[in-house]
């Protein structure tokens, strides 16, 4: 039977199960029968309820924390689909957990990003759709095919929609996101700026230049990810100390580690944008924090890969 003869069917691991709902929603379908399991001693397994024995199979699992242990449930339920003579199977993957570890920055470092490739590759995956990485060049650490959207076309729809942008610029953290911000200016057509900053040790960041008019205006930082929230706190603050007259932030990743919810709220941050590529947990939901859903992106994300279409169109 031909793969466009069926509706693909969609399994979610435990990561982020609400997000897998929507998303098999948004295609006019329901989450397929498989669960994941825990022995007493900690080991994951799967059970998979219903035939898919020359399906297109859509795993959605993100690698956030608990990073080792949604990877390991990611690979064993590949595994299992694998073996049932599944068709094709594509990871879905919202948040590629150890993306920060793409290069060697010092002698003797691993290079994880590359190994996890590796990993869902040999488990058995045919391909991987996931969403702003950190490093854009992990695309090629895959031998297999991989479909990378990203959110910065529905963070400017919000922007569009809720704020005035005649006052608006917006402002990468660091050298490394000026495409990612640059993406979202054009979008907003606002000016840019630049923060110039270093790391002297890992999560920790200092401010050393801003390069861009902000003085009066009203700043949107973007990044990829927020993690301990230093970076963006810290930046908030050097922001109107050097003339901003409001900051607000938004990223696509929600990693929110540590003490990151402690010091977003006690930023000068105004508000907070992120999607749900990563589930947050009620005590990390204040009131700052505004959530917007990647289930229509990823849905026709899905839609067209599952029909042989390109992905590209959606971003025109």
């Amino acid at each position: 039977m031909n793969l466009l003869d069926q509706k693909p069917k969609f399994f979610s691991c435990s990561a982020n199960k609400g997000l897998a709902e929507k998303i098999a929603d948004s295609c006019g379908c329901s989450l397929s029968n498989g669960e994941v399991y825990r022995f007493s001693d900690g080991e994951a397994t799967v059970r998979i309820e219903e035939s898919v024995r020359g399906a297109d199979c859509f795993i959605i699992q993100s690698t956030s924390a608990p990073a080792n242990e949604n990877l390991m449930e990611l690979l064993i339920m590949i595994d299992a689909i694998k073996r049932a003579s599944a068709s094709r199977i594509t990871a879905v993957i919202p948040y590629y957990g150890y993306a920060r570890q793409e290069r060697k920055a010092r002698a003797r470092d691993p290079i994880t990003a590359k190994l996890v490739a590796d990993l869902i590759t040999t488990a058995g995956a045919d391909r991987v759709l996931t969403l702003d990485l950190h490093a854009p060049p992990i695309q090629g650490f895959f031998d297999i095919p991989v479909d990378h959207l990203t959110a910065v076309p529905l963070l400017a729809n919000y922007y569009k929609k809720n704020k005035n942008l005649d006052n608006i610029t917006v402002v990468s953290p660091d050298m490394g996101g000026v495409t990612r911000a640059r993406d979202l200016a054009e979008r907003l057509g606002v000016p840019l700026a630049i923060m110039d900053k270093r790391r002297p040790h890992p999560n920790v960041a200092e401010i050393l230049n801003i390069i861009g008019d902000i003085q009066g205006r009203d700043i949107i930082v973007v990044d990829d990810i927020i993690d301990t929230a230093g970076t963006i706190s810290q930046g908030s603050q050097a922001l109107l100390n050097r003339g901003a007259k409001t900051v607000t932030a938004c990223c696509t990743h929600p990693v929110f580690s540590g003490a990151a919810i402690e010091r977003l709220q006690k930023s000068p941050l105004e508000e907070i944008i992120v999607t749900n590529s990563i589930n947050l947990p009620k005590e990390k939901q204040i009131e700052k924090i505004k959530v917007l859903s990647l289930a229509e992106l990823f849905g026709n994300a899905i839609t067209r890969i599952h029909e042989n279409l390109s992905i590209s169109e959606i971003f025109d």
